[in-house]
């Protein structure tokens, strides 16, 4: 049977959605005379998610699903979809309801139209999240900041909710962990051009986020597993980023230096006050970074694009808002949660660093 694309559903306890979901994917498919594989990946559900699948087998014969016994979690269930399904194109998607399952033609339109990794996401213009509480909005969008690190022109590398070629996963070094499939595989992935589409991500139809402390960890893990694969393999699709956060962070550290002897000079051999010799002093490191990253870190010909003037006052305007973003981060967690100052410092200047490094990837040297 030939499918032109398969939609991969990982399960894990989900008799409360599940079969919604796959009456929504087989129905939007007809609509639009689709013809397409439904995959659902189990991770040995407690509940019965797999006796209603199979139950919905004999209503739809293109429906398939498998039960993974050991080495649980949603990437490898998603990976195991990969090696099993019978098409060239792969659509992930949640199987809770929170994806917008309309988006399903647009998303296989994109691959047709010669795309190889086609993304919905949350964060670019028309796009959304329904109803997220404030702990998950802040805990998504730091690892969205997070990634983007890596891959600063797309808005959502780890969305659950995308399409690509077989071709883009075939031999890369993949090692699926946690819940972001999506930046493993556009970290090594092989593949040319990329595109998102913006989606709404709503509420689950019933039951609770899976959302665990040990997902954050997992992530953590999974960003250096990502690092040290871009040192050992020359020419994979992030190395030039991660080059750039090396240089843009060695640059950063010069700053410190030019900071530090300004500040001494304006106040011991000028005599001014120090906090106007702080502002000062500042101002130069802010003025000593951005030449050394325009010249060094983002000296590729297609990262100037404003004109030197404009990308000098954006870094300015971004680089102060770092220094802000440092200063509440140092003064919630010092004062509110109780960490200690010297602690919440650094916690601060990390958080400052990826607000700048990011900020003046995407407007100063990124074309926005």
């Amino acid at each position: 049977m030939f499918y032109e694309f398969t939609v991969i559903l990982p399960t894990l306890n989900e008799e409360d959605s599940i079969r919604q979901t796959i009456n929504t994917v087989f129905a939007v498919m007809e609509e639009h005379m689709l013809v397409g594989q439904v995959l659902v990946i189990d991770d040995n559900s407690k509940d019965n998610t797999v006796g209603i699948v199979k139950a919905m087998q004999d209503r739809y014969e293109d429906l398939n699903y498998i039960v993974r016994e050991t080495d649980h979690g949603l990437s490898q269930s998603v990976y195991d979809g990969f090696i099993a399904a019978k098409s060239e194109v792969f659509i992930v998607m949640d199987a809770d309801g929170q994806h917008p399952i309309e988006k399903i033609p647009e998303l296989y339109g994109k691959i047709c139209d010669d795309y190889d990794i086609v993304i919905g996401s949350r964060y670019m213009d028309g796009g959304g999240i329904e109803k997220w509480d404030l702990k998950r909005r802040i805990i998504s969008i730091g690892a969205t900041v997070i990634a983007r690190l890596f891959f600063p022109q797309i808005t959502d590398p780890g969305s659950g909710f995308f399409a690509i070629r077989k071709s883009v996963i075939e031999g890369a070094m993949l090692k699926p962990r946690g819940y972001k499939i999506l930046v493993e595989i556009l970290g090594k992935g092989v593949y040319e051009d990329v595109i998102e589409i913006p989606i709404h991500f709503n509420e689950r139809i019933v039951g609770e986020s899976k959302l665990k402390s040990g997902t954050i960890v997992e992530y953590i893990k999974q960003l250096w597993d990502l690092s040290l694969f871009t040192v050992t393999h020359r020419g994979s699709p992030v190395e030039k980023e991660v080059w750039h956060v090396v240089k843009f962070m060695m640059v950063g550290l010069t700053g410190i230096v030019v900071n530090t002897f300004f500040l001494k000079y304006f106040t011991e051999g000028l005599g001014l006050y120090y906090l106007i010799a702080a502002v000062g002093s500042i101002e130069i490191s802010i003025l000593s970074n951005f030449i050394l990253n325009e010249k060094w870190t983002f000296q590729e010909p297609e990262n100037k694009v404003h004109g030197f003037l404009g990308r000098m006052a954006r870094y300015n305007m971004i680089s102060l808002g770092g220094l802000v973003i440092n200063l509440i981060v140092l003064a919630f967690l010092t004062s509110v949660i109780g960490i200690y100052y010297l602690i919440s410092n650094v916690i601060g200047i990390l958080c400052g660093f990826v607000f700048n490094y990011v900020g003046n990837r995407i407007v100063t040297w990124g074309g926005l």
